[in-house]
Formats: C-alpha cells, sequence, structure tokens
C-alpha cells in the first residue's frame, strides 16, 4: 500500500441500515451500495467535483 492510498476503514451499521441493505440491495455487496450511497450524498452536499474528485479548501471556496 502506497502513502497516498488510505486504508478501508471497518464500519458498524445500525439495525436499520443494516436492515435496509439486507431487504433493498439482496445480492449487492454492501461495500459497493454504500459506496455509492456515499459518493451520492457528498455530491450532493458539494464535497465532490463533478469528476467525483475531492474538492480542495481553495475549490470549496470558490
Amino acid at each position: 500500500m502506497t502513502a497516498s492510498t488510505p486504508r478501508p476503514m471497518r464500519l458498524a451499521t445500525t439495525p436499520r441500515t443494516a436492515d435496509i441493505l439486507r431487504r433493498c440491495y439482496r445480492g449487492e455487496p454492501p461495500a459497493g451500495v454504500l459506496e455509492r450511497a456515499l459518493r451520492m450524498l457528498a455530491t450532493a452536499d458539494g464535497h465532490l467535483t463533478p469528476d467525483g474528485r475531492i474538492r480542495t479548501a481553495r475549490e470549496a471556496a470558490r
């Protein structure tokens, strides 16, 4: 792993989140579903550029 590659995080879900993953996304890897959801949220909140890169503080100030 290089210095620029972030280490994966182990996350615990709430019972509600686990239920949604099990019932609504059956057969899909939970990590993939959560990654898509987080990308959509970060994009909607303005934390990602249109091409999916994390905005720097300079870009966010514009």
